[in-house]
């Protein structure tokens, strides 16, 4: 099956083709040119110019209500710089975490951390289930530029243990999430994932952004972005 193909219900991830004009990626250029460079992954709050792409009405936070509604909303963002000087590998793996603005403890929400500054915590995983993740691309990510791997199917399997992630990546198979500078993945965030180092290392700038619907339980509040 080729990637133009793929749907979230089934696959749990879904391709949009150049979601943004090159201009567009030319604005976000410019905002994203302002933060710290040489960062592998940089968490974001409160970037300037920012928010109009991640409504509901913008070129990426339109990508998110067509799977959500148009209640949901982006909670957390990370922009990852793969170069040659900060060229890493990930190990397969779910995205486990949603980022807090204080720690409330509350039931079913555990394993908590601080991740530059940010308070994270495992929440349910039913609620992880209902989010969506978007990678937007503001590189080329040819095969040769470290594209995002995915196993297809794994959203739908529920908390996979450590120790059964290399038979579920086997059982489901791997497609590699190739893009151009302007297209947008969507995934489901719980979606078995990796990434290799790049055999042609260049800028492969992503901005990740989880989105999801309503409010946390307990007092907990969404950090946002």
């Amino acid at each position: 099956m080729g990637i133009e193909h793929l749907t979230l219900l089934d696959d749990g991830a879904q391709l949009f083709r150049r979601a943004l004009t090159s201009d567009a990626v030319s604005q976000l250029k410019a905002i994203l040119s302002r933060l710290p460079p040489d960062h592998a992954g940089l968490r974001l709050r409160g970037v300037e110019g920012l928010a109009p792409f991640l409504a509901t009405s913008g070129d990426i936070g339109s990508c998110a209500a067509s799977a959500l509604g148009e209640a949901c909303r982006p909670v957390r963002a990370i922009l990852f710089d793969k170069t040659a000087a900060t060229n890493w590998a990930l190990g397969w793996h779910q995205d486990r975490t949603v980022a807090v603005k204080a720690r409330v403890p509350v039931d079913g929400f555990q394993t908590w951390s601080v991740k530059s500054g940010m308070q994270h915590v495992e929440p349910p995983f039913a609620l992880l289930s209902g989010m969506v993740t978007l990678r937007v691309h503001i590189d080329p990510v040819p095969a040769s530029n470290a594209p995002l791997l995915i196993a297809p199917g794994s959203h739908k399997l529920g908390r996979i243990a450590e120790e059964d992630v290399k038979d579920v990546v086997r059982h489901c198979g791997t497609i590699a999430c190739v893009a151009e500078a302007g297209d947008i993945w969507l995934y489901a965030t719980p979606i078995l994932h990796a990434s290799d180092a790049a055999t042609t290392p260049m800028h492969r700038r992503v901005l990740q952004v989880d989105f999801a619907i309503g409010e946390l339980a307990g007092g907990l509040e969404w950090l946002g972005v």
